[in-house]
């Protein structure tokens, strides 16, 4: 898939921005089109998948319910 697509959460990602979701989206959609710019005819179909699949991201990322991290514990000697 997108290797420059980073993993947008927990411990991945400290603070995600709408930019980040946002440059995933387009990044996701240039890659499945074919498109780096998507001529006049195909702009509106690009632009709109791509807002509707960082809506979506957004949303997931939302209601992703992740578990701590493991406690380490230490040996005493």
């Amino acid at each position: 898939m997108c290797r420059s697509i980073k993993t947008l959460r927990p411990p991945y990602a400290d603070e995600v921005t709408e930019a980040d979701v946002h440059a995933a989206a387009l990044q996701y959609v240039r890659n499945i089109s074919g498109f780096r710019a998507p001529a006049r005819a195909n702009a509106e179909a690009f632009n709109e998948a791509v807002e509707q699949i960082a809506a979506i991201t957004a949303e997931l990322l939302g209601r992703l319910e992740l578990r701590p991290a493991p406690q380490r514990t230490t040996v005493a000697d």
